[in-house]
């Protein structure tokens, strides 16, 4: 004698439902890995060097003289300004003969800005409307002395 219990809707998982489950699950995981995957190459800013072992080979040379340069380099966000400081050993200010400037975000280029930096007489100083957050500024500055100096320093705008 077969009796019915009242608690039995009748819906019996199948294999076709374990199936489904899991081709979803692991769709949408697939999915999102995807996106950021594509996300993350589409904003990477790229190489330092096109050829690292090139550069490699001059590597101790040209950081022996930027560091016989002396010089403590320091930047700031002020007023809307970046206020970029170059002093020598003795801590006088020092006047390059040439300065690049690249003022950007620390992982994309979309951000990035050559702004063109003045001497005050004590420092170097450019107008700079920055959104809040981490900030790069990549300074190449040549002595009077042909010796090129080159250094990345970190900035943060407040929020």
């Amino acid at each position: 004698m077969m009796t019915t219990d009242p608690k039995d809707t009748g819906f019996r998982i199948k294999g076709w439902h374990v199936l489904a489950g899991f081709v979803g699950a692991f769709g949408i995981i697939i999915s999102v890995n995807i996106a950021l995957a594509v996300n993350a190459v589409r904003t990477f800013p790229g190489l330092e060097s096109d050829n690292s072992y090139l550069a490699s080979q001059t590597f101790d040379t040209r950081r022996d003289a930027q560091l016989a340069l002396g010089w403590e380099v320091a930047a700031r966000l002020q007023d809307g300004r970046v206020v970029l400081t170059i002093n020598d050993a003795k801590g006088y200010p020092v006047r390059v003969t040439s300065l690049e400037t690249t003022l950007g975000r620390p992982t994309n280029v979309v951000d990035d800005i050559s702004p063109a930096f003045d001497w005050d007489g004590t420092a170097y100083v450019a107008d700079a409307d920055l959104a809040p957050g981490n900030w790069d500024l990549w300074i190449k500055a040549q002595a009077e002395n042909g010796t090129v100096f080159e250094q990345r320093l970190e900035m943060t705008m407040g929020r």
